[in-house]
Parts: C-alpha cells; sequence; structure tokens
C-alpha cells in the first residue's frame, strides 16, 4: 500500500496520475478549502517539490481557508492566507493555486535550497517566465521571505531535472566570478546516433557538472550507461566533467563551490 498523505491510501499497483491525486485529496480536504504550497506542486506534477527524506515521514496535507475558519488536525498543515482571485484554479474539481502563486509562496517560505528547485519545477509545469515570476512578487512586498524569492526569481530555469540538480547549479550561481552554466546542455553524437544531456555545462569551456545520487549507486545498469555516456563526451567532444554525490553536495563537509571553481580553472588552463 502506498500512503501519500496522512489517514489516506492506495494500491501499490495504481498509477499514479492526476485522477488518482485528486481522488486523495477529496478524502482529507473541506469543499471550501484552497490546497496550497507543497501539495499543490504535488498536484501540478512538480514532484521534486517534495520535502527532503519525504520518503521517509507520510506528508500532511497543505490547504487554507477563510479567517475564521482554520482547520485543526493531525491529517493536514492548515491556516489562513489571501488571495487575489488570479491565484486560484480549479483542478478536477479542487480548488488550488496557480503554479505561479506556488512558486512564489514557496519561493519565499522554503530554505532558499528547496526553494529554489520549487521554483525551477514549477516554473517546468507552469509555463511561466523569469519576468512574470519577477513581476507577481512585487505584490509580496514586506511579506515572509519575500526577499529570498526575488533574488532567486531571475535565476529559476525550468530545464533542471531534479532538485539535487536545482541545488548544484545554485551553488554554481553562487559563485559569481564564474560563468553561467546551461541546465541540460545537448551534446550531439558523431555519426547521426541521437544526443546526450549534460546536467549542467559551459560549452565554450567545454565543462560540465553532474549530480549522481543513492538511486544511482544502487542501479548498476545505470551506472553503466551514465560512464560510458561520459566516457564518449569526454573522448569525442572534450569535455571535462566533475561528477558530485550527495556527500559532495550536502552535509557539513560537502564543499561543491571548490569542485566547481576547481573544475573550471583545469578548463580554462587547457584552453590557454
Amino acid at each position: 500500500m502506498i500512503q501519500p498523505f496522512r489517514g489516506v491510501y492506495h494500491a501499490d499497483r495504481v498509477e499514479d496520475d492526476l485522477a488518482l491525486r485528486i481522488g486523495c485529496l477529496l478524502l482529507v480536504m473541506p469543499a471550501d478549502a484552497v490546497i496550497t504550497d507543497r501539495t499543490a506542486a504535488w498536484l501540478h506534477g512538480a514532484t521534486m517539490v517534495l520535502a527532503p527524506g519525504a520518503h521517509l515521514d507520510v506528508p500532511r496535507v497543505s490547504l487554507y481557508r477563510q479567517p475564521g475558519y482554520r482547520l485543526r488536525n493531525k491529517l493536514v498543515k492548515s491556516g489562513e492566507r489571501t488571495f487575489a482571485s488570479h491565484d486560484l484554479m480549479s483542478v478536477g474539481g479542487i480548488r488550488v493555486t496557480t503554479p505561479l502563486r506556488t512558486a512564489c509562496d514557496l519561493g519565499r517560505l522554503l530554505h532558499r535550497d528547496q526553494a529554489f528547485a520549487a521554483m525551477d519545477a514549477l516554473m517546468r509545469v507552469g509555463g511561466f517566465s523569469n519576468l512574470r515570476l519577477q513581476i507577481e512578487l512585487e505584490r509580496f512586498k514586506g511579506a515572509r521571505g519575500v526577499r529570498q524569492a526575488r533574488s532567486l526569481a531571475p535565476l529559476a530555469d525550468p530545464r533542471a531535472e531534479s532538485q539535487p540538480e536545482s541545488i548544484l547549479r545554485l551553488r554554481w550561481l553562487d559563485l559569481t566570478t564564474l560563468p553561467r552554466p546551461v541546465p541540460q546542455l545537448e551534446v550531439v553524437r558523431r555519426g547521426g546516433r541521437g544526443s546526450f544531456w549534460l546536467d549542467l555545462a559551459e560549452p565554450d569551456l567545454r565543462y560540465a557538472a553532474e549530480y549522481d545520487g543513492v538511486q544511482w549507486h544502487e542501479d548498476e545498469r545505470q551506472k553503466q550507461k551514465d560512464r560510458a555516456r561520459r566516457r564518449e563526451i569526454c573522448d569525442e567532444h572534450g569535455f571535462i566533467i566533475d561528477v558530485l554525490g550527495a556527500s559532495d553536495l550536502f552535509g557539513p563537509h560537502a564543499n561543491p563551490w571548490g569542485i566547481l571553481q576547481d573544475g573550471i580553472a583545469r578548463a580554462e588552463r587547457r584552453r590557454r
């Protein structure tokens, strides 16, 4: 059995699609509630917005009601919040914040790393631009976390394909003296054999950085495919590729900045 939220279960063989997610939410939310924050992102299909370790601790549903009607139970994370009419949409009969409004909320309220990954993911499913996000954030002047959201909004990118990939890009962007990376750079294989993609790359220097997480270490076939892909990109296209794992990106001893700076320096020396 799968438990997407506290108090809700479904068979593990049922396909995880929009209809299933709507059905799960209808079991725990009042008709007048609005789904918000991470739950809204999940409903929109931005699964990389889930909290770190969400697979270990079943999350509560994030929802808000009109002032004076806050829910207080263990199944939901509730409160009161004000919405403009264009902040809301209906998905399968459920009122939910739009991807744009959800990006504004999570960009303000989450830890910086998680906020940035959320903006990437919601831009991917919502189709809005950096400029549209920046304009929308202007109405939150004085709200908690708005400075963080405004600083991240110009940097968000829908091409990111995972939360760690977004965080690795943020680490790279924090090094303002380095050239900005291109997410999911396409490398066309020789002989018309299709294309490869690099998580983050600087094409002029032919330098790239990629993230391999725990799941990668557990999948021997994927490890072999990635090694062959990287070897071909390095040998035939002249790239330098640094591969970072979880310990390189997260935790007290992580130093992705040093890895990236050293990698760019190696690429620059080679070009001279």
